[in-house]
């Protein structure tokens, strides 16, 4: 192969023109002194040992340490190596930084009309993925299977993550409030309804039980991410204050507080 494609090859994996001469010289002739490398790359003497320094300074090529000082290139499958393992590294970096801008400029106060429980699921794990310190949900125990790996990802990060439970849920790790009115809940949404909340900043919430008709929001609002959250809070509130004074509270408005259900129960065709 001629000097001229491997120059380019050397080239494309970010090696720039003079540096990529100097290091074949060296693999011609080493190890060779800063003259000796100049004379055979065709680089000016002005010029090579700027053009040693950054080869040096990224360990492509070593320097001897007496005078006059050598140069000795890293061999081929080594280098290679080298830059396959730092390319890789800055695509890891390139990816985590450009999820973290698309996630922020994709929901910076949309509100984004999900349709289909597919595209609910998945904006709802990738939600998950990314939650830093506490997420607060309201999930039905058929849909959690779909969200199990990504929960127990970040209760595996240190995540904090509370959830109102419809039906028996296995999730170790997970703070677990189980609703006690889960069919007569299901019954009045409608069906099924998913609420993820994470780090009070950003929700997924909609019905997950009607297939492809199903239909979520997805926003950072603060209009929509904030009273959604404290609905979350407050049926917090409602369990444990029934887990600790059920017999006070249903004398008062009936079994699993049917009374008050009925009295705000969503308008007839609703």
């Amino acid at each position: 192969m001629a000097t001229s494609e491997v120059t380019a090859a050397l080239q494309t994996l970010g090696l720039t023109e003079w540096e990529s001469r100097a290091y074949l010289a060296l693999l011609e002739e080493a190890p060779a002194t800063g003259y000796a490398i100049a004379k055979r790359a065709g680089i000016a003497r002005a010029k090579i040992y700027e053009v040693l320094a950054s080869l040096t300074a990224r360990n492509i090529v070593q320097v001897s340490r007496g005078e006059p000082q050598k140069y000795g290139p890293l061999p081929p499958r080594e280098l290679i190596s080298r830059l396959r393992a730092q390319f890789n590294d800055n695509l890891d970096a390139a990816e985590d930084a450009l999820t973290v801008y698309a996630n922020a400029a994709e929901s910076g106060g949309e509100i984004w009309d999900l349709q289909g429980r597919s595209a609910i699921i998945e904006r709802a794990n990738q939600l998950i993925s990314v939650a830093k310190s506490r997420i607060l949900a309201e999930i039905w125990a058929q849909d959690v299977p779909a969200l199990h790996e990504q929960l127990i990802a970040a209760i595996a990060r240190g995540v904090t993550v509370i959830v109102i439970g419809y039906g028996e849920l296995e999730l170790p790790g997970a703070v677990i409030h189980r609703h006690p009115g889960t069919d007569v809940v299901t019954s009045g949404l409608g069906g099924r309804w998913l609420v993820i909340s994470v780090d009070d900043r950003e929700i997924v919430a909609g019905n997950v039980s009607a297939g492809a008709h199903s239909r979520a929001a997805w926003t950072s609002h603060p209009g929509l991410v904030v009273p959604v959250t404290e609905l979350v809070r407050h049926d917090l509130y409602k369990i444990e204050m029934l887990d600790r004074h059920a017999d006070v509270l249903e004398a008062s408005f009936g079994p699993g507080l049917q009374r008050l259900r009925d009295k705000y129960a969503p308008l007839a065709g609703q």
